[in-house]
């Protein structure tokens, strides 16, 4: 676990003015991302917060008749710290995912606020549990069609006009997702993902491609960006695209902030395609959004805003 001592200040300058707020952040402490965490430190003021960075595989748990929550982190005992700001969380067996989950929860239950919380994380990091609650809210989302056999998926491969992209059902970063317009290589496609007991997540492919609108959701906060690729459909800032600020829509705005509201969210990307004839349609929502691209055209420090909607979040906890 490694760990970096910061001076910052608390939302209202009064919760915990004799010592630093401490915060957890659950995951890579290596990389940009970590880095621009610890660099955005240096730019709070007085009474302080202090950050660690640990990995999800360090978490373990002891059970007793004590009320104390027995989980600890890298040898820490998860009571040390005000809050905690999950990252991306690697790969793992169903038996590791559901622990590390579990885990989280029973720090919500002993009263450590998480950011995001296990509950909205478990339906952010499910593409077809978050676009079932978007289109619950009435909100539009690309014709999608989830099926676990390859004749189902041909047939839906079919009914969406023979153009689509297939994506995993977990991952980001545009990592397995795939355009298909051709009736062979679906089959080829769906007949390797039922070999391997995986589904099939298919979309509908929405025009042009190439272009979209990313709302980042930090707390109170937004940022609006347009991410635009030459060469490929997928928009990820790891795939080379460019991002431009942009001054989204109200009813984008709205839209963005009612979604993350009902999943349970405080920090948080949507994603939104803007078709050839102007309609919008919520593609993804990621509860664990990078932001290298869209600091790239955003003059405040992204990384400062994120701990500080941590930081608020663990005031209004301990009030």
């Amino acid at each position: 676990m490694s760990h970096a001592s910061l001076p910052a200040g608390t939302p209202d300058g009064s919760a915990h003015p004799d010592r630093p707020i401490r915060i957890l952040v659950l995951g890579a402490g290596n990389g940009w991302h970590a880095d621009r965490l610890r660099q955005a430190a240096d730019d709070f003021a007085s009474p302080g917060v202090q950050i660690e960075f640990g990995l999800y595989e360090e978490l373990t748990s002891r059970l007793t008749s004590s009320h104390s929550s027995g989980i600890r982190c890298g040898g820490q005992s998860i009571e040390n710290f005000d809050a905690v700001l999950t990252r991306t969380m690697p790969s793992g067996s169903m038996e590791t995912i559901t622990f590390r989950l579990s885990v989280l929860h029973a720090m919500v239950r002993h009263g450590i606020p998480v950011i995001n919380p296990p509950a909205a994380l478990e339906i952010a990091i499910d593409k077809y549990a978050t676009l079932d609650r978007v289109a619950r809210l009435g909100y539009p989302v690309p014709p999608t069609i989830v099926v676990q056999d390859r004749g189902e998926a041909m047939r839906a491969f079919e009914t969406l006009g023979g153009d689509c992209v297939v994506k995993p059902l977990f991952g980001g970063e545009g990592k397995g997702v795939m355009r298909i317009q051709n009736a062979d290589l679906a089959w080829t496609v769906f007949s390797t993902l039922q070999q391997i007991q995986s589904i099939a997540y298919i979309q509908a492919f929405v025009p042009p491609g190439g272009r979209d609108v990313r709302i980042l959701v930090i707390g109170s906060r937004h940022i609006a960006v347009r991410r635009d690729s030459r060469h490929d459909f997928r928009t990820n800032a790891s795939r080379g695209s460019t991002t431009s600020p942009i001054t989204a829509k109200p009813s984008w705005i709205q839209m963005a902030r009612d979604i993350v509201t009902d999943i349970g969210l405080t920090i948080a990307s949507v994603d939104l395609l803007i078709d050839d004839d102007d309609q919008v349609h919520v593609v993804e929502v990621n509860a664990i959004p990078g932001w290298r691209g869209t600091q790239t055209c955003h003059d405040d420090c992204i990384a400062s805003m994120m701990l500080q909607a941590a930081m608020d979040v663990a005031v209004q906890t301990k009030s």
